[in-house]
């Protein structure tokens, strides 16, 4: 190559990655928010930038009820596990005082978010005790099989969002690892996130049930103890990606407050970053909520997102479609 050949396909490079966004990323809208996104990309991965972040440390983390998936009008593991408890409640007479089973089986949200997610997820680590994880593994298939959102009718895998499965895409396609970092079960995202997202197993962080190791009829299995080892929210977030990647990521991608401290911890250090925020304001292609929402509840992290002029992505203004099965409008 030319001298003057090297300077036209630099020159040509930011036309080249724009036409590649737009090409690997048809479900957004031109505007503010995939600029900042798409811009980002770009810097990073510019031999040429001095923000130039070498593909070894491009790690980008995603929760994922609500920011990659649906979570109204109950987040979908606690529909999974509402069906284990009701399954699992005559041989438990002692849960009729519990208030966290309580407030599963009377789906009672305000209940459920004063009680938060580590006493719901040990009510679950009880109903399960004793089955190995691949007996676990198989009901929740088979529950995914099955089970239907209740305004959608669809199955639950079919609510996830069309335009976050582009985006990890094209981060993977320019160099990216791309984590999840849930509150939900490590195990019940485990199932499934490979077949949705294209994110394999092991680079999925989750709240984690406590788990140990027999030999049953010889044969060697792992076995769900009574009690969580570990929940993956909230300021527990950062904790989880440092035990799990090692690495501080660059990018984060959240929907609510429960992300906020996940999204702060990207969002420091050398170089460019980028922190995310999905904003559910669209009632009629899916929900509106934020800041007085039981369920995702959006609003200390809104006001950092402000302060600190992160990215909101407006799904009713950002995105031509949400699911997989809609109708671009």
């Amino acid at each position: 190559m030319t001298p003057r050949q090297l300077l036209l396909s630099l020159a040509l490079l930011p036309t080249a990655l724009a036409a590649s966004a737009e090409a690997n990323l048809p479900s957004w809208r031109d505007g503010a928010a995939k600029q900042a996104i798409v811009e980002f990309i770009r810097d990073v991965t510019d031999k040429d930038s001095k923000n130039f972040v070498p593909t070894a440390e491009r790690v980008a983390v995603f929760d994922n009820d609500g920011t990659l998936w649906s979570e109204q009008p109950v987040y979908f593991q606690a529909a999974f596990m509402l069906d284990r408890l009701k399954a699992a409640a005559p041989e438990h007479p002692e849960w009729k005082s519990n208030p966290a089973y309580e407030a599963l089986i009377a789906r009672d949200e305000a209940q459920l978010a004063r009680i938060g997610m580590k006493p719901v997820l040990e009510l679950l680590a009880v109903a399960n005790t004793g089955m190995t994880t691949e007996e676990y593994g198989a009901a929740l298939k088979a529950w995914l099989r099955t089970a239907v959102h209740p305004r959608f009718q669809r199955p639950y895998t079919d609510l996830v969002y069309r335009p976050m499965q582009e985006l990890l895409a094209y981060l993977r396609e320019q160099g990216f690892q791309t984590w999840i970092v849930s509150g939900g079960g490590i195990e019940f995202m485990r199932a499934w996130t490979e077949d949705a997202y294209g994110i394999p197993p092991g680079q999925v962080v989750g709240s984690i049930a406590e788990t140990k190791f027999e030999l049953r009829g010889g044969n060697p299995v792992l076995v769900r103890e009574p009690s969580v080892a570990f929940v993956d929210d909230g300021p527990g977030k950062p904790v989880g990606i440092y035990r799990a990647i090692g690495r501080r990521p660059i990018a984060a991608f959240g929907n609510s407050d429960g992300d906020l401290q996940m999204l702060q911890y990207a969002a420091v250090g050398e170089g460019r970053r980028l922190a995310v925020i999905i904003h559910h304001d669209d009632t009629e292609r899916e929900y509106a909520y934020d800041r007085d929402s039981r369920i995702g509840r959006l609003d200390k992290a809104l006001d950092e997102a402000k302060a600190r002029k992160w990215v909101v992505v407006s799904m009713k203004d950002d995105w031509k479609k949400i699911y997989p099965f809609e109708e671009a409008k």
